[in-house]
């Protein structure tokens, strides 16, 4: 079966077919890459659709997420985001595969095409020549014979013709025979031309076009092969993310089967647990009788103050119980004092948290920072080893305002708890921010807390006796002797002294050491008699002199 042989005479309808075989090429190139657009637009959508719903961070959204439902519902978001990714994978490989490998195969089979078809043309067009030629020279041997034949008879004529000289006759006799001649080369062109085109003709119709013929089936016989190929890659591309959407499917299943309805229950108390009792039963009240009206002791109405205050009426009196009296709307107190004991544990103990790893954060940022300055200093043409000064200051200054935010949120936390953290000089030093709280403020802050049944009272709460006096940093300077000087100092930035004890200073302004670190980070000095408190250590680079510095410790010593 070959098309040279059995198509040696469609060389017009070869050329349109093959032709068409490119053009279904070209569609399946399209359809393919069309099939890779809706699978990205597909992966897009899931993308967003996932993202859509992720709980949004530092939201309620993600408070809620701790349910074992919603963390399965969470499970299945990250799950149908991978499920997008081996979308993209598909739209990839066919990519790759299939529509960047057939176009390159196109380019190539028109190429090729065009060459084989070329030359079908160039053996037409020769074997169209060879025709003509032999045509001509048809024509001319025919041409000449009829030539020859009137010359013979125009001489025969003159010869029998006894009126026509000899020489007319002679003059006939040459021409008849030159005509003669003439016909004889013409017939031997005739032959030699004849031979030669049937010889062309065998070669072109058994040789050349067979050869070219055979070209093109060979080329069509690939695209179609090529083509099979392609659609088999179709497939497999898709059969070899099934395994991983089937691991998405079965990651979506686990998550399934993961929740825990008790454990949710169990959440929902712990969520919304206030830790208060239930109401008491109320006593009667005998209106029959003029007596004063008595409250149940149980009744969650008193005050914190047992019996501190007696219970006011503003014309008639609330008798509702605790739990069905809304709550305040709007930004709560820092120290969360608007919430049942419970919550409000669990809210300081979860701001504790957060600050603590905030300090981390910044320590982590600080232990960096040093290690590249010493980097520096053993190598100076790495970097300037001053220039991270002032970010190891910042960075400084901001673990102190954190810890002293701890400080805070965990003296709160031990109220709550019942217990009260131990109070030492350094420790009040370094708490200054929470305890240097004006008098007003506090008193406010104890008058706005909210007892459990919604109303406010005027007393102040127990919770907030424990204050500690304002004249605490004054006692600590006032009664102590006043220290000697141990040295100099030079502030390397401003500090704005605003907490209790610290004192202000401007960059570049020289003042007294009294007192060293004492691995607290802070420094004490002196501007005049009047003026000492606490900055520091990182901010002030300290000059202490030596001999003062002996005495100083001789000083401690007979102290302690």
């Amino acid at each position: 079966m070959s098309w040279g042989t059995e198509l040696w005479d469609q060389f017009d309808n070869l050329e349109k077919h093959t032709q068409w075989g490119i053009d279904v090429l070209e569609k399946y190139i399209k359809f393919v890459k069309e099939r890779t657009e809706i699978e990205l637009s597909y992966a897009k959508q899931l993308r967003n659709l996932s993202k859509k719903y992720q709980p949004k961070k530092n939201s309620k959204e993600e408070e809620e997420y701790r349910y074992t439902s919603t963390r399965a519902f969470l499970a299945t978001l990250n799950e149908m985001n991978d499920y997008a990714g081996q979308h993209e994978v598909i739209s990839e490989n066919m990519t790759s595969l299939i529509t960047g490998e057939l176009t390159r195969y196109v380019q190539e089979l028109k190429q090729e095409r065009k060459s084989h078809f070329h030359d079908g043309r160039k053996a037409q067009q020769h074997i169209e020549t060879c025709w003509k030629q032999l045509e001509a020279s048809k024509r001319r041997f025919e041409r000449d014979c009829k030539e020859a034949d009137r010359a013979q008879q125009y001489f025969e004529k003159m010869d029998a013709d006894i009126n026509v000289t000899k020489a007319d006759v002679e003059k006939a006799r040459q021409q008849a025979q030159l005509r003669h001649q003439m016909a004889e080369d013409s017939k031997a062109e005739y032959s030699s031309t004849l031979q030669k085109f049937n010889s062309e003709q065998h070669d072109h119709y058994y040789t050349h076009i067979p050869n070219i013929f055979q070209k093109i089936q060979e080329m069509e016989e690939r695209r179609i092969v090529r083509i099979g190929e392609s659609m088999k890659t179709f497939a497999e591309v898709d059969r070899q993310v099934i395994p991983i959407i089937g691991k998405c499917l079965d990651e979506i299943t686990k998550a399934a089967e993961s929740i825990d309805h008790k454990n949710d229950s169990q959440l929902v108390i712990e969520a919304f647990k206030s830790g208060f009792e239930p109401p008491g039963d109320i006593d009667f009240e005998d209106f029959t009788q003029p007596m004063k009206r008595t409250v149940s002791e149980s009744s969650l109405s008193n005050s914190r103050g047992d019996g501190k205050s007696e219970p006011k009426f503003g014309g008639k009196s609330k008798g509702k119980l605790w739990p069905f009296i809304k709550k305040n709307k709007g930004a709560g107190p820092e120290d969360f004092s608007n919430l049942p004991p419970e919550q409000r544990r669990k809210k300081l103990q979860q701001k504790v948290d957060e600050l603590n790893k905030d300090i981390q954060k910044e320590m982590d940022q600080r232990d960096a920072l040093t290690k590249m300055k010493d980097v520096y200093i053993k190598n100076p043409q790495m970097g300037d080893a001053a220039s991270v000064d002032h970010r190891l200051a910042e960075l400084g200054q901001n673990i102190e305002k954190l810890r002293l935010e701890v400080q805070k949120f965990e003296g709160w936390l031990a109220e709550v708890e019942g217990r009260l953290p131990l109070r030492t000089d350094q420790a009040r030093r370094q708490s200054g921010l929470y305890e240097g709280q004006n008098t007003a403020a506090v008193n406010s802050c104890a008058q706005d807390r909210e007892s459990p049944d919604g109303s406010y009272t005027e007393e102040q709460s127990q919770e907030t006796e424990m204050k500690v006096p304002a004249t605490e940093f004054d006692d600590e300077f006032d009664d102590e002797e006043p220290l000697p000087t141990i040295g100099t100092c030079k502030a390397l930035y401003t500090f704005e002294g605003q907490n209790e004890g610290t004192i202000s200073v401007a960059e570049g302004e020289m003042l007294y050491v009294i007192e060293e670190d004492k691995g607290d980070g802070w420094t004490r000095i002196r501007r005049n008699e009047d003026e000492e408190g606490y900055v520091p250590t990182s901010y002030v680079e300290v000059y202490l002199d030596k001999n003062a510095k002996d005495v100083y410790k001789s000083l401690q010593k007979i102290s302690e």
